[in-house]
């Protein structure tokens, strides 16, 4: 981490990630880089649907292999790149055959070293990929699967894993990194280690232009706004906000407020839920 000195009240609490030390690429690979369009948070009629969303800095999509489906084939690590759709980095991977794909770079990947994706015969080896019922109990994981062959879902982030709880009836159970417990189809694949940045976390944006260049817009306090607009709005001068519990511009709870739907068809894979 880089902090900087308090030279100016925008800067003072201000910290970055030093890139320099992780990232070996300053261009990605063009046949591996697309453009998506930037919605800012409205829908097909143009009403803002997602409030705080819009502007920012112009980015290119980078085209990530969740599947790594090109089995028992070594691929070598050509470099370490940035991506500005997620908090992790990326790897540039060059397979034997000469193909080449990003994917998400494991934490402590160096350029040089050697991934294999398979379903039997390859060691537990940081980068490896294979099935949950080939990786012992306990194993860290990332890139989790829910439905085998649909690629990772789970374990995406910048520092997160998934640990290994255990394995029984054709299933593993497996502990995210908000502390829910459910149980995956042991066929399902994951790669061993976890995801790298570990110190994204503690990234303090520091001033309200970074936001902007992020794509995010102000927000309005709903105590400032009138009883119209909000339902904590109104009042003369600044006024408690009268209600029980917090809610949205909508009317709703906003915390401690459970949002899964009861009827979720995979409510049943789920053993213990996320800790409040």
């Amino acid at each position: 981490m880089k902090f900087y000195k308090p030279t100016s009240p925008a800067i003072r609490q201000m910290s970055v990630i030093e890139y320099r030390k992780f990232l070996t690429a300053k261009k990605p690979v063009k046949s591996l880089v697309g453009s998506l369009k930037e919605k800012a948070g409205r829908n097909n009629s143009g009403r803002i649907t997602v409030r705080h969303q819009g502007g920012g800095a112009k980015r290119k999509y980078r085209y990530i292999d969740f599947v790594q489906s090109r089995s028992g084939i070594q691929a070598k690590v050509e470099e370490i790149e940035y991506d500005p759709y997620r908090s992790a980095f990326i790897a540039r991977i060059i397979y034997t055959d000469g193909r080449r794909s990003y994917i998400i770079a494991p934490d402590g990947v160096k350029v040089g070293d050697i991934f294999v994706s398979s379903n039997e015969g390859i060691p537990v080896k940081t980068g490896n990929r294979m099935q949950l019922k080939d990786i012992p109990v306990g194993a860290f994981v990332y890139n989790v699967e829910l439905r085998p062959g649909e690629g990772g879902k789970l374990g995406r982030s910048a520092g997160t894993s998934v640990k290994i709880m255990a394995r029984e009836g054709g299933y593993v159970n497996i502990q995210l990194p908000s502390g829910e417990v459910r149980k995956v189809l042991e066929i399902c694949s994951a790669s061993i280690g976890s995801v790298s940045n570990t110190e994204q976390k503690m990234v303090v944006i520091g001033k309200a232009g970074r936001s902007r260049h992020l794509g995010v817009r102000p927000t309005v306090r709903g105590t400032a706004m009138n009883p119209v607009d909000h339902p904590h709005g109104g009042g003369e001068g600044k006024q408690p906000r009268g209600l029980k519990r917090t809610k949205n511009a909508w009317g709703k709870g906003i915390r401690g407020v459970k949002t899964r739907s009861r009827k979720n068809r995979s409510n049943i894979f789920i053993l213990e839920r996320r800790k409040k």
